[in-house]
C-alpha cells in the first residue's frame, strides 16, 4: 500500500492535496471565487461546474431522481437521499441538549433556537422576531393583507399553502392523522399532537398566578382572564360578558332555544355538552360527582 504524497497545502486551512489543480479549486471555497459563473437564465454563479449543472435543472424542470417507494421525483440525488429518510424513519440529526432527533439537518438547526431562545429574523414593520425565516415570511403577509392561496371549493383565502391544504380536508372529509391509542382521526398533525395530551396527561401550559396547568395553550389563555377579570365576549342580546368564546356560544342558545346535544337513550336535548354528560348518569346509575 502506497501513501499518496500531498505536497500542495492550503495557506488558509492547511488542508493538503496531491495535485496543484485540486488545491486551486479548493482555494475558491476561501476566496468565494466562482469561475463557472454564469447561469444564462438567472445570472447565479458557482464555484464548481457540477454545481452549475445541478442548478440548471431548476430552470429545465428536469427531475431525474425518482423515489422507488412513492415515485416522488427530485432534481438532485442528494434531495432524493434525504427524502428516503421519510420512509425509513431514519433521524440521524440529534439535538445535543434534549436528545430529540430529526430527519434533516435544517430541522435540527431550527429546533436549536428553542433552546437558545434566539430569534434572528425580525419584522421591519412591527419588530416581532422569529426563530425561522419561513415564519417571518408568512408573518409579513399579515401586514400586506395578501392571501394568495385560495380554496377552489368555497373561495376562502389563506396566507400559507399549508393552511389551504389543511382547510381542503374539510371538504374532502380526509382525516389522515390517527391516534394510536383511541383511533380518533384528525385532519391536522398539530391537532393530533394536542389530542395526545389527553392520554399522556401532559399539561405543559402553567398559570403563573395560581399554578393551574392546562394541556392546551388557548385553555391557559382563557383561564388567565379569570385573574384579569377580562370578559371580551359580549352577548348582543342581553349584554352578558364572558371570558371565553365557547361560553358565549353556549349562552346564546338560551336565547335561540337551540339544543343540539341529544341523549341517544331518551331523546332529551340540551344546550350544552356538559349538561348532556351529567344527564347520561341518570341512565347508567352512576354519580357524576364522587366524594
Amino acid at each position: 500500500m502506497h501513501t499518496e504524497e500531498k505536497p500542495f497545502a492550503c495557506d488558509f486551512c492547511y488542508k493538503a492535496f496531491s495535485q496543484k489543480s485540486t488545491l486551486k479549486r479548493h482555494l475558491q471555497t476561501h476566496t468565494k471565487e466562482k469561475p463557472y459563473s454564469v447561469c444564462r437564465e438567472c445570472g447565479k454563479s458557482f464555484s464548481k461546474r457540477k454545481y452549475l449543472i445541478r442548478h440548471l435543472r431548476v430552470h429545465s424542470d428536469e427531475k431525474a431522481f425518482i423515489c422507488n417507494i412513492c415515485e416522488k421525483s427530485f432534481r438532485d440525488a442528494h434531495y432524493l437521499q434525504s427524502h428516503f429518510r421519510t420512509h425509513s424513519n431514519e433521524k440521524p440529526y440529534t439535538c445535543d441538549i434534549c436528545g430529540k432527533a430529526f430527519t434533516y439537518n435544517q430541522n435540527l438547526k431550527r429546533h436549536s433556537h428553542t433552546h437558545t431562545k434566539e430569534k434572528p429574523y425580525v419584522c421591519e414593520i412591527c419588530n416581532k422576531s422569529f426563530t425561522q425565516s419561513g415564519t417571518l415570511k408568512s408573518h409579513l403577509l399579515i401586514h400586506s393583507n395578501e392571501q394568495p392561496y385560495v380554496c377552489e371549493v368555497c373561495g376562502k383565502a389563506f396566507i400559507q399553502r399549508c393552511r389551504l391544504n389543511t382547510h381542503l380536508r374539510i371538504h374532502t372529509k380526509e382525516n389522515p392523522y390517527i391516534c394510536e391509542v383511541c383511533n380518533k382521526a384528525f385532519n391536522e398533525n398539530q391537532t393530533l399532537k394536542k389530542h395526545m395530551r389527553v392520554h399522556t396527561k401532559e399539561k405543559p401550559y402553567v398559570c403563573e398566578v395560581c399554578s393551574k396547568a392546562f394541556n392546551q395553550g388557548h385553555h391557559l389563555k382563557g383561564h388567565l382572564r379569570v385573574h384579569s377579570k377580562e370578559a371580551p365576549y359580549v352577548c348582543e342580546v342581553c349584554s352578558r360578558a364572558f371570558t371565553q368564546k365557547g361560553n358565549l356560544k353556549c349562552h346564546l342558545r338560551t336565547h335561540t332555544e337551540e339544543k343540539p346535544y341529544v341523549c341517544e337513550i331518551c331523546g332529551k336535548s340540551f344546550t350544552a355538552k356538559g349538561n348532556l354528560t351529567s344527564h347520561s348518569f341518570v341512565h347508567t346509575n352512576e354519580k357524576s360527582y364522587s366524594c
